[in-house]
């Protein structure tokens, strides 16, 4: 994968971040169809990637602190187990305006590099079985393939079983 320079990405607050890291990426643009049901499968789809290795991420409150959840667009995010992956009790969804705030992202585009506050971050171990997955860059329409490894070290993601199939 080639490493791409702001101009050539759009400069998006995580494309800036993964240049700035040295990080090797790639992005992937795409149409983006607002009458989609989901930003996640539309992404695969229109890149023509397994849904297994295109992420999608989610805000979550647990315990009162918003906490990143990166899965896979095949399935779901299990609540319960994001909450025991930090040492929490309670998980629930995060009041969208309070992710989009506090990301700096709009929903369908947040991605979980570049975050206006970085968050704490889980990232499903099943990401470790690729050599590459792609996540949101930002916007809508708008990916970046990179290696789970590089992803984990950048946002200090924990690894656990986080989604359900």
């Amino acid at each position: 994968m080639a490493k791409k320079s702001k101009k050539q990405t759009g400069g998006t607050p995580a494309t800036v971040a993964l240049t700035a890291a040295g990080t090797a990426f790639t992005v992937h643009s795409y149409e983006h169809d607002p009458a989609h049901p989901s930003y996640g499968e539309e992404a695969a789809q229109a890149m023509g990637v397994s849904p297994e290795r295109v992420f999608k991420t989610l805000v979550a409150d647990v315990d009162g602190e918003l906490t990143v959840a990166v899965v896979p667009v095949a399935g779901t995010l299990d609540l319960k187990a994001l909450a025991s992956a930090v040492g929490g009790k309670r998980a629930a969804m995060a009041d969208p305006a309070a992710a989009e705030r506090t990301t700096g992202y709009v929903r369908g585009g947040i991605s979980p590099l570049g975050q206006r506050k970085k968050l704490r971050t889980v990232l499903d171990d099943s990401a470790e079985a690729h050599d590459t997955i792609c996540i949101s860059a930002g916007r809508r329409g708008l990916e970046v393939e990179l290696a789970p490894a590089d992803l984990a070290k950048l946002t200090d993601a924990v690894l656990a079983p986080i989604g359900r199939g």
